[in-house]
């Protein structure tokens, strides 16, 4: 059954701004620890390579129920879950804020995850479906996109912010948003009636090519990019920088991203997705190969160099990722294979995070761990591009 889009066509720009506000926020959760990370393990008696599993956490969360979203859209409508989600968010947020034991903060992270794993396909699919497609459409979906792109640096900066007040604060303050963005949702979300169930899970995703190159160089994107700012935060706490100074440190890796998003689409028109992938994987990978080289300093300047090649490398290849994944799929596969992307790459991250930080710890030795998954996924990109262009030459023939 559609869903009941009329009472938002009467005042959209409320809806849009609810869900873009949301999706902010979703994305603001994933780096929001990322200053505190070393003061907030210590705070709870956790080691350093223990602070990891607040990144992983979120991001296993995340992965796992992202298939499942569909068919809980399907079975019990897009508003209840929505809806749902965010409350069971600002829960965990207060139980975050105010637990004394590790595992239960890594619990609640865990299911934070879960439920932007909910909240952030969701608002899209009522945003699609309650906006006129056309312009207004698309102008709604970037303004969309674009809140989600600007969170992970919002993240960063309102948690070295918040830190001065007291660690407790970062954990806490995303409930109360979480709350008011429930209420104004359940005023401006249109209600829906379950559907009928989605399609069965495609066949066959591992067999297709691009599909595969695409998950693979985006998991291996995305986990040595949170694996580098993981490494970063740790060296720039040991050598006394306040939580806000390190925020402000890992800007040159995340700044970037947020900033180009709105041109996303454009560089992937006119560039091509092949291309760009190949020229991101190889940025990141040598960026990463700069901290093996022998050269004298281990301070900021020595970082810096792998922070703007890692950003850059994120904002040439992983919406051109997103696009290439998606472009070989069948149009009736989306609703379910993009889910299956989206938590591979999650998972994939989440591997690459604890094979970095078990196999090498925090020091040196992790940076060739970090560079040897991002030269994996240069070759990969590579050997797409090179077929990419094969093609292309023979079909112009």
């Amino acid at each position: 059954m559609a869903q009941t889009a009329g009472p938002v066509r009467a005042a959209p720009r409320p809806l849009v701004f609810v869900l873009a506000g949301t999706m902010l926020l979703d994305a603001l959760e994933v780096s929001v620890l990322v200053p505190v990370l070393p003061a907030l393990a210590g705070a709870f008696g956790a080691g350093p390579g223990q602070a990891q599993w607040l990144l992983t956490a979120f991001a296993a969360g995340f992965g796992a129920v992202l298939p499942a979203g569909p068919w809980l859209a399907a079975r019990f409508g897009t508003r209840r879950v929505y809806l749902a989600a965010l409350l069971a968010f600002a829960a965990a947020s207060v139980l975050a804020g105010v637990t004394g034991d590790f595992a239960v903060l890594v619990a609640a992270r865990l299911v934070k995850g879960a439920c932007a794993a909910l909240t952030a396909p969701g608002g899209l699919a009522v945003l699609t479906a309650a906006v006129p497609e056309g312009d207004r459409q698309r102008r709604a979906v970037a303004l969309y996109a674009a809140f989600g792109a600007a969170g992970f640096t919002t993240g960063l900066l309102v948690s070295g912010a918040l830190a001065g007040a007291g660690l407790r604060w970062v954990l806490l303050f995303p409930a109360p948003v979480a709350l008011v963005l429930a209420g104004l949702a359940a005023t401006v979300v249109p209600p829906d009636a379950p559907r009928a169930p989605v399609a069965a899970f495609p066949r066959g995703l591992a067999r297709n090519g691009p599909f595969a190159r695409s998950a693979f160089g985006a998991a291996a994107l995305n986990g040595t990019y949170l694996t580098t700012l993981l490494v970063t935060t740790h060296a720039l706490h040991e050598r006394g920088w306040s939580p806000l100074a390190v925020a402000a440190g890992c800007l040159p890796a995340c700044l970037p991203v947020a900033l180009t998003s709105p041109v996303t689409a454009r560089l992937v028109a006119a560039i091509g997705t092949a291309r760009l992938i190949a020229a991101g994987a190889v940025a990141a990978a040598a960026g990463y190969a700069w901290q093996l080289l022998p050269l004298p300093g281990d301070g900021y300047p020595r970082l810096a160099p792998t922070l703007v090649l890692a950003g850059l490398g994120f904002v040439f290849a992983f919406g051109a990722l997103n696009v290439q994944a998606v472009a070989a799929l069948p149009a009736a596969a989306r609703a379910r294979a993009v889910p299956v992307y989206q938590s591979c790459v999650q998972f994939g991250a989440v591997a690459v995070v604890l094979a970095g930080v078990a196999v090498a710890g925090l020091d040196g030795p992790v940076w060739t761990v970090v560079t040897a998954v991002g030269g994996a996924g240069a070759a990969v990109a590579l050997a797409g591009w090179r077929r990419a262009s094969a093609e292309s030459r023979g079909g112009s023939r």
